[in-house]
């Protein structure tokens, strides 16, 4: 690798972000009226994806008005240690806890920025950066600030070139996940509608109430106990990793969860509201939190595996997204005394059993593609830290 002294000798030179990025301050009064269809919130940009690949629409009421034009860079400025950093490829208007970055002058290429964005050493300084203690946000003048190494033009090419393609590996092992969740569904849907399932309510399946865990603010040093982030319940199960260090008070320690507990997300964006996770991990120093609800049932007529399934089916989420309420576009809620009256199919426990093992060869291929995904994650992290030697001091 390279150090400063000859990347210096080899036309790089050091600088801080504010000289060749630029923060957009585009705004529109009135974006139905302006002919902009589609709204970004910072729910809908996900960790570590740099596509948009959800959105709300206009017309449906938003009071977001900073506009954002395909190219342009989305930060997310709030609660930066989230990560989220999506490149537009429409127009349209964007939170504004989301920061708009574009390249000024040509010292930078354009396709380069995104990736910047994305380096640890980036991320760091935004976090460092941060003020309040609920939900700390970072300012364009100490983004601005940030320094690392810049190379020439022919070099931003050939990295370029490198991180374009560990960025195309990631989203096809994402693509190929998506496809696989798909086809588990479908399988899914399949073996239930053969094994004479009968529709049952959730409730009384259920031992005891719903139980809502415990919030936190972050702790800016570690503490020896987590809470999860509610980005650790994904479409495809447990994200690992997703954790957040938080003071391990009496009502903290109260939200525990175990290896084998289930867990729906209580509180988040229709499309996320109400899936369930199984914690899988054998430890007693993580909680859940409120935004978060445990489940637990009665094991002698309903296992935990089969049920995580039958909550992720296309039946249980229209059901789900029925009940879930709020004012927000954004966020919807749903409460215990709704989720005991989503309705279930519930075949035999041998029955339960026999499509949950069916269903563990998909199960075990998810998994493997997650592995893959995150090697491959790593990377291109790794690719980043060689490319830009990024320093997060001011300069």
């Amino acid at each position: 690798m390279l150090d400063v002294a000859k990347k210096k000798s080899a036309g790089w030179s050091t600088v801080s972000f504010g000289d060749v990025v630029r923060l957009s301050k585009e705004r529109s009064s009135d974006p139905e009226a302006d002919g902009y269809e589609r709204y970004v919130g910072l729910e809908q940009i996900d960790p570590g994806d740099l596509r948009i690949r959800r959105w709300g629409n206009v017309a449906e009421g938003v009071t977001f008005n900073s506009v954002f034009r395909p190219g342009q860079v989305l930060f997310g400025k709030r609660r930066a240690y989230q990560r989220k950093v999506a490149v537009a490829d429409f127009s349209g208007v964007c939170s504004g806890d989301i920061y708009v970055f574009e390249p000024k002058g040509e010292r930078l290429l354009p396709d380069l920025l995104p990736f910047i964005c994305q380096t640890d050493a980036f991320f760091q300084h935004a976090v460092g950066t941060s003020a309040g203690s609920l939900s700390p946000r970072t300012n364009w003048n100490n983004l601005a600030d940030f320094g690392f190494a810049l190379p020439p033009i022919e070099e931003q090419r050939r990295i370029l070139r490198a991180l374009a393609a560990s960025e195309r590996l990631v989203d096809s092992l994402r693509s190929l996940l998506d496809r696989t969740r798909i086809a588990q569904a479908a399988t899914f849907d399949a073996l239930v509608a053969g094994a004479s399932a009968k529709p049952t309510p959730l409730g009384a399946l259920l031992v005891g109430s719903p139980r809502n865990g415990c919030s936190a603010p972050q702790s800016s040093a570690p503490t020896g106990h987590w809470v999860l982030a509610l980005s650790a319940i994904s479409p495809l199960g447990y994200r690992a990793d997703q954790l957040k260090p938080v003071e391990p008070t009496p009502e903290m320690k109260s939200a525990l969860i175990r290896e084998g507990d289930l867990v729906i997300s209580r509180s988040n964006t229709r499309a996320f509201v109400g899936l369930p996770t199984v914690f899988p991990e054998r430890r007693n120093d993580v909680s859940y939190p409120d935004t978060m609800m445990r489940i637990a049932f009665d094991p002698a007529v309903a296992s935990t595996a089969y049920m995580q399934l039958c909550l992720r089916s296309a039946g249980a989420r229209r059901q789900i997204q029925s009940y879930a309420a709020g004012t927000s576009n954004s966020m919807k809620k749903i409460n215990g005394e709704n989720i005991r009256k989503v309705l279930v199919p519930l075949p035999a426990y041998e029955d339960q059993e026999v499509i949950t093992e069916k269903l563990g060869a998909m199960t075990l291929s998810v998994r493997d593609t997650e592995r893959r995904k995150a090697q491959a994650s790593e990377l291109k992290q790794q690719l980043l830290a060689l490319a830009f030697q990024a320093r997060g001091a001011a300069l």
